[in-house]
Parts: structure tokens; sequence; C-alpha cells
């Protein structure tokens, strides 16, 4: 079991949950999303700031099961990718 604990800026919450749940999880209790081999608990955080500037955080505490660990976090950083200009 690989247990591991995120912070994560500027993709809202709800974003979140709903990259889980189509990565194969479900939405259950206390934004609590399972899926096969895999638990992950989301926090919302007070907003990051910066002068003006305001940007929602949650926390991930994510418990993997080792065999499927490295897939999904690949999987899940494909959808949580972002480019700038």
């Amino acid at each position: 079991m690989r247990i591991i604990s995120r912070e994560m800026r500027g993709i809202p919450f709800f974003l979140l949950q709903e990259y889980l749940v189509e990565l194969g999880g479900t939405q259950g209790r206390d934004d609590l999303i399972t899926g096969q081999g895999w638990k992950i608990k989301l926090t919302r955080m007070e907003p990051y700031r910066l002068h003006a500037l305001s940007v929602g955080q949650t926390r991930l505490d994510m418990e993997l099961e080792d065999e499927i660990a490295d897939q999904f976090l690949e999987r899940f950083a494909i959808k949580t990718l972002r480019a700038g200009a």
C-alpha cells in the first residue's frame, strides 16, 4: 500500500472530484472517492494568496495498492496537466 499526500492549487475542487470519477472512482461520503485498488480523500484548504491573487487549494490523501499505484498516478497526472502560455 502506498500512502501519498499532495496539495494541489488551481484546479477547482469539483473538477478534481470529476476527474477521479472519470478514472473509475465512486463518490462517497465526506469527499472520499474510491476505485478499484485506491481511495482518495479530498479536503478543501484555505486559498493560496499572493497579494491580490487568490487560488483555491485541495489536499489529496491517497491510498493506492502497490500493483496499480504507478499506473494510476500516471493517469492522474495526465488528467491534471495544465499548459501555460
